[in-house]
């Protein structure tokens, strides 16, 4: 084993035993979904956290000086196929960008492992998996939160489907938004090694 494998370990043992679980998981889900019948067969349910408020009821035991907070949430009886389909589309976005964030991790340490971390092409892989977890999570985040707003318009008469429904649904992946541009980060870093090295070589 190389000395850059052995610095990559135990992360890429992790991240490709993690990426087969995941992979493996999402294929029996969908097989067993499929064979059951079980696709729109549960009910629809959304909470509304832009509203709320304080709840007296004897149901609960709040210390004294201490409030119950009441967060509606909204179920369909007998959802169509419209609802169905606005409830499993809401989950897709972060679904599909933590398998491709997890893909090209992968790639990256695999590829890092076989060709050197100080690479042209291992920078480039840091770069992409950045601006994948930066742009992604954002368009993620704005696709589910309109569609939750979408869902709630349809369960809820006090909510239409506006630009400020969906605005109130909306929570910034700051995390995510962090990592990306954390791993641009060490991408120029990573190609300025590559830099040096091909430097280095050609001197020697």
């Amino acid at each position: 084993m190389s000395e850059d494998r052995k610095m990559l370990e135990p992360m890429a043992t992790v991240v490709s035993i993690a990426l087969r679980v995941l992979l493996t998981l999402v294929t029996l889900g969908v097989v067993v979904r499929t064979v059951r019948g079980g696709w729109g067969s549960s009910s629809v349910c959304i909470t509304d956290d832009s509203t709320g408020g304080s709840l007296d009821a004897d149901a609960f035991f709040p210390e004294k000086g201490a409030l119950v907070d009441a967060i509606p949430r909204y179920c369909a009886d007998t959802p169509g196929a419209s609802l169905h389909l606005l409830d499993e589309l809401s989950t897709l976005p972060s679904t599909l960008l933590l398998i491709g964030g997890l893909f090209l991790l992968h790639q990256l340490l695999q590829g890092a492992a076989r060709n050197g971390i100080h690479t042209a092409l291992t920078a480039s892989r840091f770069r992409l998996l950045g601006w994948w977890l930066l742009a992604g999570s954002l368009v993620a985040h704005l696709i589910e939160s309109n569609l939750r707003a979408a869902l709630l318009a349809k369960l809820a008469t006090n909510h239409d489907f506006t630009a400020v429904s969906w605005l109130e649904l909306w929570s910034t992946p700051y995390l995510l938004v962090l990592t990306g541009l954390g791993l641009l980060t060490f991408a120029r870093i990573t190609s300025a090694g590559a830099a040096m090295r091909e430097d280095l070589e050609g001197v020697v």
